[in-house]
């Protein structure tokens, strides 16, 4: 059995470096997978992904895969509050990833972490993955806990900090920092999740205004000058000259590596929402960045398998890490890649070429047969011999985008055990995610 290694490099994901699975199977997290015999199960209602319909932001209409295929609604919903339930509130040694800190009260309520179980520590993907799932679950006291945590341990406040109005990405469980830098893609679902919470439950005070947490988080994110200091530097996390979401905004990362990006950190969706809801002075930058990040996946995915590098340039050019030179595979973090364009086609249709790169992929894996291994190079060359739940749940997002209306990877995410035991962590948030996006019940709710 696999795991990711911690390596004291001082950056995000350079500090979390990669190099083995932290999504490796278990026993009890073993996922389904379409074969060659059953590779076409037809979806009732593929029309409403075809090129001219409105997207599920202008219609209202977010597609339920599930149904499509045959499941009832009663069914979909039982199984979405299965899996928060063992997720969130599960036995604590072997289900749930949620800790509610049990003398964990503050000024402004509970505190709550979503653990990596496998790594022993606390991440800004996860708690930002944590408060999406709670607020399309709609459950807003998961989702303060989770928020007042992340305010109050990962978040930097001091005006001299390289990070400030940033969150560690990295934190032990006791909420001591372990790498001060960001992982923007925690910025990223922090901030469309507030505005969802401002849409569903209205606005608070103090860290519970949702919309003005939101609206400065994204300010932050873009105008933040640099700030230096004798031990880090911290730039802002968009590149604003080429309209892109950074890697890290480490300067000595640049020095070391140039400036770049992590393709499953292109958010589209986000972006254009961002261009609505946003501060108004930058929302033509928002704009931008979503065309510009609907472009960067036709430069950054093989144009036929579809496959994206965890690390690549501003231009999609896979790129190696100096502690890694793996990086310019098809690894954890460019699983999500097609999660991110499928769900920017299901919302917007802004981008045909999308509906081109989810039939690319899913013909590459339904290729590969049962049980097809979670890392390969982009050319698709397997480079592991494990199979992850958490891709074949993002295999199933892509499905939103597909033309093809085989439902094959749906299925199979209906079939897939919750998952449990040492690996939960990214399996299970990947999983939860998939289940809301595939069943239509991962929806955009306008902030107040």
């Amino acid at each position: 059995m696999k795991h990711h290694v911690l390596l004291s490099v001082g950056c995000i994901g350079l500090a979390s470096v990669w190099l083995t699975s932290c999504a490796a199977p278990t026993s009890t997290s073993t996922a389904t997978s379409p074969s060659s015999s059953k590779s076409k199960v037809p979806l009732v209602s593929a029309e409403l992904s075809a090129p001219g319909t409105p997207g599920s932001v202008a219609s209202g209409k977010y597609r339920n895969l599930f149904v499509e295929l045959g499941h009832s609604e009663a069914e979909v919903k039982a199984k979405l509050d299965k899996g928060f339930a063992s997720l969130f509130h599960g036995n604590p040694q072997s289900e749930t990833v949620y800790y509610l800190i049990g003398h964990g009260q503050n000024e402004n309520g509970p505190l709550a972490q979503v653990r990596d179980i496998g790594s022993n520590d606390v991440r800004s993907e996860g708690m930002s993955y944590g408060m999406m799932i709670a607020v399309q679950l709609n459950h807003q006291e998961e989702f303060n806990a989770l928020w007042n945590w992340a305010k109050t341990y990962m978040y930097h406040g001091e005006p001299t900090h390289p990070t400030y109005r940033y969150f560690s990405w990295h934190a032990s469980f006791d909420g001591q920092q372990l790498d001060p830098m960001p992982a923007p893609d925690g910025e990223e679902y922090f901030a469309t999740a507030l505005y969802f919470a401002s849409g569903r439950w209205g606005n608070g005070k103090g860290i519970y205004d949702y919309h003005a947490q939101a609206d400065d988080l994204l300010d932050a994110m873009k105008n933040r000058q640099d700030i230096k200091s004798s031990q880090k530097s911290g730039a802002s996390l968009f590149n604003r000259e080429r309209h892109q979401v950074r890697f890290t905004p480490d300067l000595s990362h640049f020095q070391s590596h140039g400036d770049h990006t992590d393709p499953s950190y292109h958010l589209p969706a986000f972006y254009e929402l961002w261009s609505q809801w946003g501060p108004e002075a930058d929302r033509e930058f928002w704009k931008e960045c979503a065309k510009t990040s609907r472009d960067f996946f036709l430069l950054a995915a093989h144009p036929e398998t579809g496959l994206t590098p965890d690390y690549s340039t501003f231009d999609g050019k896979p790129l190696p890490a100096s502690w890694d030179a793996n990086t310019v595979n098809f690894r954890f973090d460019a699983w999500r890649t097609a999660m991110n364009w499928s769900v920017d086609w299901a919302w917007f249709r802004a981008d045909p070429r999308q509906q081109e790169l989810s039939d690319h992929l899913l013909s590459f894996f339904r290729a590969q047969g049962k049980g097809y291994p979670n890392q390969y190079t982009i050319d698709g060359k397997p480079t592991s011999g494990d199979h992850s739940s958490g891709l074949a749940s993002m295999n199933a997002v892509a499905t939103l985008a597909s033309k093809t209306g085989e439902g094959d990877f749906v299925e199979a995410l209906w079939n897939q055990p919750i998952p449990t035991g040492q690996w939960r962590y990214y399996d299970g948030m990947l999983y939860l995610m998939a289940l809301l996006h595939v069943s239509g019940e991962f929806r955009v709710y306008p902030p107040q």
